[in-house]
């Protein structure tokens, strides 16, 4: 995955299982399990984060995910 690319963005190119809805980090449907190197949640990310998924720090919204490295993502459900 290239750096610095918006995860969203490639996952919709390689036709990813992963719903997007609003892509503005508020509806949600975008929460996948990352593994690797990420920078941490924005403020706005960590709050939503923190009403959808408040135990579980490798979860984030993909819609707003920048890569910086090669990552393992599992999607939730």
């Amino acid at each position: 995955m290239p750096c610095h690319e918006n995860l969203s963005e490639h996952l919709t190119v390689h036709n990813s299982p992963v719903l997007f809805g609003c892509r503005t980090g508020i509806c949600g449907t975008c929460l996948v399990e990352v593994v690797g190197d990420i920078p941490p949640p924005q403020p706005e990310e960590r709050e939503i984060l923190e009403n959808l998924a408040p135990h579980y720090p490798q979860v984030r919204l993909a819609c707003q995910l920048e890569l910086t490295g090669d990552i393992e993502m599992v999607v939730l459900k």
